[in-house]
C-alpha cells in the first residue's frame, strides 16, 4: 500500500481516479489546486474555482478520504502565464497546458505532496505509465481521449512518480463509474478552456497585457505558396482588418470576422515586424503544409534512455504530432549538434513557431521539443 495523493479538480475525471485508487487498497489523499483567481484578468463566472474547490471536497467526503487545499497561484502566473505571454508577444503560439503540466500539477504540486508524505500523484489524465527498465509514456486506451500529448514535456523522474488510473477507459466508462458510485460530480460537464484559467476567450484574456493594434488582413492567391523570396504585400489583396497579430496563428480560421468567400479564410503567414495578416481560402490551400519542423537542441525533452531512443528513431512507425486534436503523422526525425529536424512524408497542416512537436513510437511517446523554424 502506497500513500497517493489525487489531483482533485472538482471534476468526474478526477473523482474516478481517486475513487479507483481507493479500491486498489491505497492510503488516498485529495488535495485542490487553486492556480487562478485573478479578478482582474477574469470573472468568477469565466474561472468558477471557487466551486470546483467544493466539489472536490464533496468528493473527498463521499470517498472518506483527507482533503487539502493549496494556493499555487504565484508559480502558476510566473511559470506559465508569464511564458504565455512572452511567446504571443514574439508572435509564438505556445501550449499552456503543456508547461502547467510540466511546471505545476507534476512540481510545485509534487513539492507539496512530498510535504504530505506522498509516494506517488495521481491525476484524471486519459493515458498510461507502463513500468519497464524505465517508466514509459503510453497512449490512453480512449483515442478520442487521449491526453499524452500533455504530458510531454514531464522528465522520467516525475514520470515515476505518477499514476494515471482512467488510462485504460473511456470517457463513457468513467461516467457511468462515477454514476454508480454515487459520486456528487457524475454530471458535472467537462470543463473547457485555459488550463486553470477558465472558458474565457484567449483574445480576451491576452488583450489584459498585450494591446489591440489595427492592421491589415491580405489574401495571397488560390494556389499561391509563400516562400522567404516572395514579395507577400505585391502578391495580396487587401480584405480588411484585424487588432494585432498576436491575437493569431498560422492556420486559425476564427476570427477573422471576414465574409464573402466562396470557402473559409485561414491564417497562412503572419508577418509580426508589419502586423500583417495573409489569408487564404481553403483548408487545403497549398500554403497551409509543410514538410518540416526544426526545434533547437535545447528544448528537446526525452522520455526514453539513449539505446531505446535510437533503436525506436530508425523504425518506419515514428510518428508525430503538433497539436492535442490532430491525427499523428508518419515522420523521420533525425539530429546534428544544434537542432532536431522532423520531416513529415506527407506533409503537415499549419505547423507555427512555439508548438510543441511530439514523437511517438507505435503507442509509446518519446519525446518533444519546442518548434522553432517551420519548412
Amino acid at each position: 500500500m502506497s500513500r497517493v495523493v489525487v489531483a482533485l479538480s472538482g471534476g468526474v475525471d478526477s473523482a474516478v481516479a481517486a475513487h479507483l485508487i481507493k479500491e486498489q487498497g491505497h492510503e488516498v489523499l485529495g488535495l485542490f489546486m487553486k492556480n487562478w483567481h485573478n479578478a482582474s484578468f477574469t470573472n468568477s463566472d469565466d474561472c468558477p474555482w471557487e466551486q470546483d474547490s467544493k466539489d472536490a471536497l464533496l468528493v473527498a467526503d463521499h470517498l472518506g478520504i483527507p482533503f487539502h487545499t493549496v494556493d499555487l497561484s504565484r508559480p502558476y502566473y510566473d511559470r506559465v502565464v508569464r511564458y504565455m505571454f512572452e511567446e504571443y508577444e514574439q508572435g509564438r503560439t505556445p501550449n499552456p497546458d503543456v508547461l502547467c503540466n510540466r511546471e505545476i500539477k507534476f512540481d510545485a504540486f509534487w513539492e507539496v505532496c512530498r510535504e504530505l508524505s506522498a509516494d506517488f500523484v495521481a491525476t484524471g489524465h486519459y493515458c498510461r505509465r507502463e513500468d519497464r527498465a524505465y517508466p514509459a509514456l503510453l497512449r490512453g486506451k480512449d483515442p478520442n481521449k487521449d491526453q499524452s500529448y500533455f504530458l510531454c514535456q514531464l522528465s522520467p523522474q516525475q514520470l515515476s512518480r505518477a499514476i494515471f488510473p482512467l488510462g485504460a477507459l473511456d470517457k463513457q466508462s468513467v461516467r457511468k463509474m462515477a454514476l454508480e458510485q454515487g459520486l456528487p460530480v457524475a454530471n458535472k460537464k467537462d470543463s473547457q478552456g485555459l488550463c486553470f484559467v477558465g472558458k474565457i476567450k484567449l483574445p480576451h484574456f491576452l488583450s489584459q497585457k498585450i494591446k489591440p493594434k489595427e492592421g491589415t488582413i491580405r489574401k495571397l492567391p488560390d494556389r499561391f505558396v509563400p516562400s522567404d523570396e516572395d514579395d507577400l504585400w505585391a502578391s495580396s489583396v487587401e480584405i480588411g482588418k484585424h487588432q494585432g497579430t498576436q491575437f493569431f496563428t498560422i492556420g486559425q480560421r476564427k476570427g477573422l470576422n471576414i465574409g464573402g468567400s466562396k470557402a473559409p479564410l485561414f491564417v497562412i503567414c503572419i508577418d509580426h515586424k508589419e502586423n500583417i495578416l495573409y489569408v487564404g481560402e481553403g483548408r487545403d490551400h497549398p500554403g497551409l503544409r509543410k514538410s518540416m519542423v526544426v526545434s533547437r537542441m535545447a528544448t528537446v525533452n526525452w522520455l526514453v534512455p539513449q539505446d531505446v531512443r535510437d533503436k525506436y528513431l530508425k523504425s518506419s512507425q515514428i510518428s508525430a504530432q503538433i497539436r492535442y486534436r490532430q491525427k499523428a503523422q508518419s515522420v523521420e526525425v533525425y539530429s546534428d549538434e544544434a537542432f532536431v529536424y522532423t520531416r513529415f512524408r506527407e506533409g503537415c497542416f499549419a505547423p507555427a513557431k512555439g508548438q510543441f512537436v511530439v514523437w511517438y513510437f507505435e503507442e509509446e511517446l518519446l519525446g518533444s521539443a519546442v518548434i522553432d523554424r517551420v519548412e
